[in-house]
């Protein structure tokens, strides 16, 4: 889960379905959620769940289906684009996750990828991953 653009179906594609990183750049916005089955190490099947991250679908899932979205969630990996803008409104959008997990599936695992640190100059990495790395920490203090 995480807000459009964070990289979260490129990175399933390059993980699951053996896409390379350039042809990344052909896929379209997720609508709404994309289910797929995907075995994994052998015997091991993953239910994946590609949440669309656009603003209408997000508030929609912590709203009237929230039930359904955060019910029975094993693991949730929630993408943070480390050049997003609105910061604010991603750790709004993470805050709402860990409600619903923690009302929904409160054994859960919770995992955070702040992603496209590449795109960051070198010299700047280490702080803005700090910065952003205290933020996310001081929300996740539930789980």
């Amino acid at each position: 889960m995480g807000k459009s653009g964070s990289g979260k179906t490129s990175m399933r594609s390059i993980i699951f379905a053996n896409y390379i990183a350039r042809d990344t750049k052909r896929l379209g916005a997720t609508i709404e959620v994309e289910h797929s089955h995907v075995r994994f190490l052998g015997n091991l099947v993953l239910n994946l769940w590609d949440c669309g991250g656009q603003e209408a679908f997000m508030e929609n899932y912590f709203t009237s289906q929230r039930d359904n979205i955060f019910r029975n969630v094993a693991v949730l990996i929630y993408v943070f684009d480390v050049e997003s803008r609105e910061l604010d409104r991603d750790l709004h959008y993470y805050q709402s996750c860990l409600e619903a997990m923690l009302h929904n599936s409160p054994d859960s695992k919770v995992f955070c990828l702040i992603h496209k640190i590449d795109l960051v100059h070198e010299n700047q990495r280490d702080v803005i991953f700090k910065d952003r790395s205290e933020h996310i920490r001081k929300l996740s203090l539930p789980m």
